[in-house]
């Protein structure tokens, strides 16, 4: 018997645009959401499926003394040496892909929200959706959001923004856009609105 794919949106946005907030409010709706992130965080973290591949790949250095992934001396090494991020992502993509497509799969809501914070950029994500949403803000306001979350320094937070899709790449790529420029209110409201089109969708 086969398994029936579900409706499938795809969530993305640059840092500080409100992805969060805006997964976190279709959460509350009842929707399913698999966030590629969290199962980075889940592939790296003490005894996570990716662990063992990066100390081959990276040695002791790379490997906290809780033994998780050392973000900070990754994100240094990846600084210096370019090939590093490649190699990186070599060992986590297709653990990420895999094991976001059986997450969408044993979902149980109504549809999936699919969120991948370089859906754009990334081959191998887009076709698997029937939608992709992006939650969109002007690139000032993301710099300022970044700043109060992370304490990052303007050039810091600049060169991870050059190094995602533009805005203008983003909003070509999107079915729908969230307009996070305003309030957690406006927010919730395109939300739930979109909410209600998806829903109507998968009964379609």
């Amino acid at each position: 018997m086969s398994v029936k794919r579900p409706y499938i949106v795809g969530l993305t946005g640059g840092i500080g645009s409100g992805k969060s907030a805006a997964t976190d409010r279709f959460a509350a709706l009842g929707a399913s959401v698999v966030d590629t992130d969290r199962i980075a965080h889940e592939l790296t973290a003490p005894g996570g499926g990716a662990i063992e591949a990066i100390h081959t790949a990276f040695g002791d250095a790379m490997i906290a003394p809780d033994g998780s992934l050392d973000r900070t001396a990754m994100r240094a090494l990846a600084f210096r040496e370019p090939d590093a991020r490649r190699r990186l992502e070599a060992i986590l993509h297709p653990m990420i892909r895999a094991e976001s497509a059986r997450q969408c799969v044993a979902a149980g809501g109504p549809y999936v929200i699919l969120a991948v914070p370089l859906l754009v950029e990334s081959g191998g994500y887009r076709e698997r959706c029937d939608r992709i949403c992006v939650v969109d803000c002007p690139e000032a306001l993301q710099l300022e959001r970044v700043r109060a979350r992370n304490g990052l320094a303007d050039e810091q937070i600049r060169a991870i923004m050059a190094a995602q899709a533009s805005r203008a790449q983003r909003l070509a790529a999107a079915d729908d856009v969230i307009d996070n420029a305003g309030t957690l209110a406006s927010l919730h409201a395109q939300v739930d609105r979109l909410h209600a089109a998806y829903l109507a969708a998968t009964t379609h």
